[in-house]
């Protein structure tokens, strides 16, 4: 009868060796990390905002174009005192801006009284006026308001690339904390199987220490064991926790409130897998990698263009400002018989001698450019570099997770032949206990190596930049 129970003991331990791996979800539901990555790219509030930055982009543009709408204008201005009617003096006017600065101008004007200025002395029915105003020099070939719509148009693309950059950075923080989460959940599986495993060993040492198989202290050395694997699930339960609720930073609901992850869901195992097809880092992927279409070297050219229309601007105060207006006028009901002669003409000149502040704001809108060239020289040369070290790393990383997995099955081999010499009485718990130990440390860097593999495929993510 002792026979048969220590050889039930033995198998019951070799059986738990070679399972103790295969991990059963039971009614948990996997969730995976494209839908992880739907969520927040879809409800997160940081992408909302940078979706937001794109409508005030195209509110400034809006604006911008304002400035070319046309106008109506009316001034109206009486006096009467004591029965006698001093002046009254009525301006109305219709002007049209156009993209070069050119002025179109319809008016009518209608002025009468005792007191009149002789200047403002019209004919009885009015004066009407169709014009134009043109700046020759200054202003003509772009002005502020040329200026400003430009800048509303690059600022889109600015807050475009911006957007991008946004949502790049939300989705790596976010991936991060998917592969935190994953992590602290492998090892969690991984305690909890060892947890099983000493709990076992205990129980079947305590019945050959009863038959007189085995010395009393073995039951020490067993239970030692059992409370270093509490001490290590329990430490583990709490990063667990810890990781899950960094990772319900990243989930919210369409009415932006914040989610709970509930406990059924787990992570993806298989992700490895997958996660060069996620995130789009695969070799297929980066032959088509172009800084072209890279959101940062785009915002850097915008941020180009927008100082080159301020830099035009500039230049353009440099001319004199020169602005002619010539106007038609004739009385309402006489408007059909065309008399050019019967005009108003006007000349508005303006130039700085010295033109020092107009230089001074030329020349730093040259160094603001020339910063601006070299800096996106600099990102230019760092990006392909980084794309290159991060191709790197994830091929060494995958070879590493090759050699721990080979030393993970070199130390599980191991402890398995140590059990069975346990078992022969040719070794001791203490030996065993050992081998455990370093095959702990070994999965333990498995884990710590494969979540490596997952940040160096999410930080090439990060520098390729493309979110969609």
């Amino acid at each position: 009868m002792q026979l048969k129970i220590k050889n039930n003991i033995t198998i019951l331990l070799v059986l738990l060796s070679i399972c103790m791996f295969n991990y059963s979800f039971g009614q948990n539901t996997v969730f995976t990390y494209d839908e992880y990555l739907g969520f927040v790219k879809k409800f997160h509030p940081l992408v909302k905002i940078a979706n937001l930055e794109i409508s005030q982009a195209q509110a400034n543009l809006l604006q911008a174009r304002g400035a070319f709408d046309p106008k109506i204008e009316a001034d109206f201005n009486s006096k009467n005192f004591k029965g006698n009617s001093y002046y009254s003096i009525f301006n109305g006017t219709f002007k049209i801006p156009t993209w070069y600065g050119i002025e179109l101008k319809a008016a009518f004007e209608n002025n009468e009284g005792l007191y009149l200025n002789p200047e403002q002395s019209l004919p009885n029915s009015g004066l009407t006026s169709v014009g134009i105003t043109i700046p020759v020099l200054q202003g003509l070939v772009i002005n502020q308001r040329m200026a400003d719509l430009r800048k509303a148009k690059s600022q889109i693309k600015l807050s475009q690339a911006e957007q991008k950059m946004q949502a790049i950075e939300v989705l790596y923080e976010a991936s991060l904390a998917y592969f935190n989460w994953k992590k602290n959940y492998d090892e969690v599986k991984l305690y909890e199987a060892y947890l099983k495993n000493a709990e076992i060993r205990l129980n079947g040492v305590q019945k050959l220490i009863e038959q007189g198989d085995k010395p009393a202290i073995d039951s020490v050395e067993a239970g030692i064991t059992l409370k270093n694997r509490q001490l290590n699930l329990e430490e583990s339960r709490f990063k667990l926790l810890k990781s899950k609720l960094e990772l319900a930073n990243f989930l919210w609901t369409t009415d932006n409130l914040p989610l709970e992850l509930d406990d059924q869901l787990v992570p993806d195992v298989s992700l490895q897998e997958s996660i060069s097809a996620s995130l789009k880092t695969n070799g297929l992927q980066l032959s088509n990698f172009s800084l072209d279409n890279h959101p940062k070297i785009n915002a850097l050219e915008t941020k180009i263009e927008l100082l080159s229309i301020d830099k035009k601007l500039k230049a353009n105060m440099l001319l004199p400002k020169l602005d002619v207006g010539y106007s038609y006028i004739s009385e309402p009901t006489y408007f059909s018989n065309y008399r050019f002669q019967d005009n108003k003409i006007g000349i508005n000149a303006y130039f700085p001698i010295f033109l020092r502040k107009e230089r001074g704001a030329l020349k730093l809108a040259k160094q603001k450019i020339q910063a601006q060239e070299f800096e996106l020289s600099l990102a230019k040369i760092q990006l392909t570099n980084k794309v290159k070290a991060q191709q790197n790393e994830i091929n060494t990383v995958a070879k590493q997770k090759n050699i721990i997995s080979e030393l993970v099955a070199a130390n599980t081999a191991l402890l398995n032949a140590e059990e069975k010499l346990f078992n022969a009485g040719e070794s001791s718990l203490f030996l065993i206990n050992t081998r455990e130990n370093n095959l702990v440390s070994a999965q333990l860097n498995k884990i710590s190596i494969e979540n490596r593999f997952l940040q160096s495929h999410v930080e090439l993510f990060k520098t390729l930049a493309n979110p969609d």
